[in-house]
């Protein structure tokens, strides 16, 4: 401990004695050494309570987790690293953290320093207390209740600021998805609200991004939560993964508010890219193109505050996917072409990812290209390229389907690329290669491997098989639940039948068992790269 922390310490220890001497109750107690100890050290209304009950970190730790068992929930894994974050304001605890260090104090979030009410939407007063009672009905409730209480709960906190206010439109959709298996996520989508609310976020990170030391431990920790939702992006719904990487994303902004030192702020910058090019991922698969470009944008910004090439090439990759998937390939095959150029020599993922947009890009051009073998050449060119680029990566990178760039995605696209340059036989054998590389959890990818194989029997005259093929490609789902995104093969895979065979009684019957609806924002990301 500083010479400075254990002064704040010994002059709360005093006020704690004293107001116990008088018979004053440990909330006023708090207010007390908030008072005394604030103007001279900083210290925080959260801290001042820890301090007026005479308790360590360790203890406040110990006593969240017993409520977190007492209620039939997962250990957390709050620690002593993320409460100095409280304490020190560098970080907000979540609605559902500090709905339980509410519990331990037995206070309100107000007397916490934190606006609005709890999403318990009951009482923590203790008995006896400043505007407290005696009746069961004011203690804290920490039941496992609680869950359908934070799903029922649209009061939220009221908004101190426009972030405040964005984040806890966040807070509030990530609480609805949360309760998934009560049935309650059926109307959470992205409405007006939540769109506003996604677009102030990626703006406030705009308007601070050229302007608190930051300690290492919290980078540390700040770069681990970024490296993990990079391995949930495949395996978790997006508009989920969205509010989670946001609430991130705004973490990091209100850091990057103040000017800090050169390698802090590079860190800032370099997570800010990589949050905003996640948010551009998951925008794609919520089928907003335009916030997904303004996300890439917002991405190249902080990564150009880095110099990091090879960042800088990911995040333009990234990019190409928007006009991709949006019908313009050209503007596709550009962004993959300076993406590449980035890049240069430097192994990174970009090398590979970057050549294999151009191949999926020349592979939608080749059907209006006039010179069509010159462009399957390119194409198939561009493929060697990315295999070769590949090779060179490191391993961790090889496993990081979001920041890195993976095998199976390696395969599919190959695979992909062959389909639509009508190379059936080379293709068959690469995307059956590719289905056997990923594992059960994945299976958007999975279905629109099928798809493209389905494809192939097509091209090859058997659309029996292929339309027996395209049938197994969604009967992992319900059939109100098939992502959007697989609805964009089937659906040419019926036109290109129906422009060659007519309706036939076969395609019809498929048509109708697909049953296409909304896109549905609890599906799991698409590996879109």
């Amino acid at each position: 401990m500083s010479g400075r922390q254990h002064r704040e310490t010994e002059i709360a220890r005093q006020v704690r004695a004293r107001g116990l001497a008088a018979g004053r109750d440990l909330a006023l107690i708090a207010d007390e050494i908030h008072e005394v100890c604030g103007p001279q050290f900083g210290t925080t209304k959260i801290k001042s309570h820890r301090l007026s009950n005479g308790i360590a970190l360790a203890d406040v730790i110990e006593q969240v987790r017993a409520l977190f068992e007492r209620d039939g929930k997962p250990v957390p894994g709050i620690g002593e690293t993320l409460l100095s974050a409280y304490e020190s304001g560098m970080k907000r605890p979540g609605p559902e953290y500090l709905h339980y260090l509410c519990s331990v104090y037995r206070v309100e979030p107000a007397a916490l320093g934190f606006e609005g009410p709890c999403i318990c939407g009951h009482a923590h007063l203790a008995p006896g207390g400043p505007g407290g009672g005696d009746s069961k009905e004011e203690r804290p409730d920490t039941s496992p209740g609680l869950r359908q209480l934070l799903v029922s709960s649209d009061s939220g906190c009221p908004p101190t600021d426009g972030g405040e206010e964005d984040e806890n439109v966040l807070r509030r959709t990530l609480l609805k998805l949360l309760a998934g298996s009560a049935g309650v996520t059926a109307g959470v989508g992205m409405d007006s609200q939540l769109l506003g609310a996604v677009d102030n976020v990626r703006r406030k990170m705009d308007d601070t991004m050229v302007s608190a030391t930051v300690s290492p431990a919290m980078l540390d920790q700040w770069e681990q939560s970024t490296t993990g939702f990079g391995r949930q992006y495949m395996n978790t719904p997006p508009l989920r993964l969205l509010c989670d990487v946001l609430l991130e994303f705004s973490t990091v902004r209100k850091a990057m508010e103040r000017r800090q030192p050169v390698d802090v702020q590079e860190r800032l910058c370099r997570m800010a890219a990589q949050l905003s090019g996640l948010c551009g991922m998951i925008m794609i698969d919520l089928g907003d193109h335009r916030l997904a470009r303004s996300f890439f944008r917002t991405g190249r910004t902080a990564a150009d505050e880095t110099g990091d090439r090879a960042l800088r090439a990911w995040v333009t990759a990234r990019e190409a996917l928007v006009p991709l998937y949006y019908g313009d390939p050209r503007e596709a095959l550009s962004l993959a072409k300076k993406s590449r150029d980035m890049a240069g020599h430097t192994p990174c993922a970009a090398r590979t990812m970057a050549p294999v947009v151009e191949a999926r890009a020349l592979a939608m051009l080749a059907g209006s290209n006039g010179s069509r073998q010159d462009v399957v050449e390119q194409a198939k060119r561009a493929l060697h390229r990315a295999r070769q680029a590949f090779s060179q990566m490191s391993a961790d990178d090889q496993e990081d389907a979001a920041f890195g760039y993976t095998e199976r995605q390696l395969y599919f696209y190959q695979g992909d690329v062959l389909v639509k340059l009508g190379q059936t036989l080379e293709a068959d054998v690469v995307l059956e290669q590719a289905l056997g590389k990923y594992s059960g959890e994945d299976l958007l990818d999975q279905t629109l491997i099928r798809f493209d194989r389905a494809m192939c029997r097509f091209i090859e005259g058997d659309i029996e098989e292929a339309l027996h093929m395209a049938s197994q490609a969604v009967e992992a789902f319900a059939p109100d639940d098939i992502p959007q995104l697989a609805m964009r093969p089937a659906a040419d895979l019926i036109k290109a039948i129906q422009a060659k065979h007519g309706d036939l009684p076969q395609l019809r019957a498929f048509r109708d068992s697909l049953m296409p609806g909304e896109s549905n924002p609890s599906a799991p990301g698409v590996d879109v790269l």
